[in-house]
């Protein structure tokens, strides 16, 4: 006698394939996470002495470079050392944003238990108050890392980056948008949590906003006091020799941030996916949706630690908590793990990188009929992709 379905049983229909990877079935994004985890659960394991010495030496010379370089500016009457002095302090000021700030928030050397390195206590250098970044960048970010609509760092709000967000006349001026964004980069940054254009919406807590708010008003006023009045007012005669010295650092830490963290998500290659990709995401989706999504920058040493390691945004999406000094040592089992899978793994040198985000920029400035994520999801009798 043949047993036959019960017709009242509901069978769960197939996953559609990951956008990321169509090609791989679960079993596969099973085993990709396993090996991914593996990586993982090493490293952290290994976490020791020779991390603490590093990010402490680190934050050392961060110091020594914006003190050097102030003292620079401030006696600077000849430019080669007034720029000299700018480099430096531009430079320290990058190193303790993003190879400190960034990754300690991160809560990389949380168990070091050192206050000065513990994301619950630690408050940086940039306008945004340490509380509001973590929850707009570790959360918002990192938890919908480049799902349209959720990511908010899509973008950031001012730049149209995908053709999932309907094109209006005023992103013509993506290119000025953008350059407006480099150019002001930590103070936009600092304003970023209060969710603007949700609040046009009415869909946040005044209250909560006016906090949010007046936090992010303060830091900036206690920053530009510091930086373009009582600084330049110590050096005397000097004064505005040190705020010209002062505006040119901060421009320049701006610029750089707005440049590595574009460069680190929408070069060419890189995916956008959907809002139904977080449905009942695996272990495997999340890892390759971290992995397709971001970019990596080739380099040397200083450069990476210019970048806060974020020239290694692939490892830095996968692992984020794990110490960044660790990604350039990783990077290659990294990269041999995609290509045993068959997956791209998007890392170029700087002005790739950059001038693929450039050519982004300006071709979403106007409107394409014809979306090629479309046609080519129509082609493959999917939906919309990247």
């Amino acid at each position: 006698m043949t047993a036959t379905a019960d017709p009242t049983t509901e069978v769960a229909p197939p996953r559609p394939p990951s956008r990321g990877a169509p090609h791989l079935d679960e079993a596969q994004l099973e085993a990709l996470a396993a090996d991914f985890d593996a990586i993982r659960r090493r490293e952290m394991a290994d976490r020791g002495e020779a991390d603490a010495a590093y990010i402490r030496r680190v934050a050392a010379v961060a110091t020594a470079l914006q003190v050097g370089g102030r003292v620079a500016i401030a006696l600077g009457r000849r430019r080669p050392v007034f720029w000299t002095g700018v480099v430096a302090a531009a430079a320290g000021r990058i190193i303790e944003a993003m190879e400190i700030g960034h990754n300690v928030l991160h809560g990389q050397y949380d168990w070091m238990r050192d206050p000065r390195f513990d994301s619950t206590t630690y408050e940086w250098n940039q306008t945004a108050p340490a509380e509001q970044w973590r929850h707009a960048h570790n959360v918002v970010h990192h938890v919908n890392a480049n799902v349209a609509g959720f990511d908010r760092d899509l973008g950031y709000g001012v730049v149209r980056i995908t053709d999932d967000e309907a094109w209006k006349p005023s992103h013509l001026g993506n290119p000025i948008a953008a350059t407006l964004l480099a150019v002001l980069f930590d103070q936009a940054i600092g304003f970023y949590d209060l969710e603007a254009e949700r609040m046009a919406l009415g869909l946040v807590d005044p209250d909560e906003a006016d906090a949010k708010f007046r936090a992010s008003m303060a830091k900036l006023r206690r920053q530009a006091q510091r930086d373009f009045v009582v600084i330049p007012l110590l050096a005397g005669k000097a004064a505005p020799r040190a705020l010209a010295g002062s505006l040119a650092a901060q421009l320049v830490g701006n610029v750089w941030g707005f440049a590595v963290i574009f460069c680190g998500h929408f070069p060419a290659d890189t995916v956008i996916f959907q809002p139904e990709d977080l449905d009942d995401e695996t272990r495997g989706r999340w890892y390759v949706r971290q992995l397709r999504g971001a970019a990596n920058i080739t380099g040397s040493f200083p450069f990476h630690v210019l970048t806060g390691n974020l020239s290694h945004q692939i490892e830095h999406h996968l692992f984020p908590d794990l110490p960044a000094r660790r990604y350039r040592h990783i990077a290659p089992e990294v990269e041999e793990v995609c290509r045993r899978y068959g997956l791209p793994y998007n890392a170029k040198r700087f002005s790739r990188q950059f001038g693929s985000v450039a050519w982004r920029i300006v071709r979403m400035s106007f409107p394409d009929p014809m979306r090629p994520s479309r046609r080519r999801a129509a082609a493959a009798g999917g939906s919309p992709g990247a």
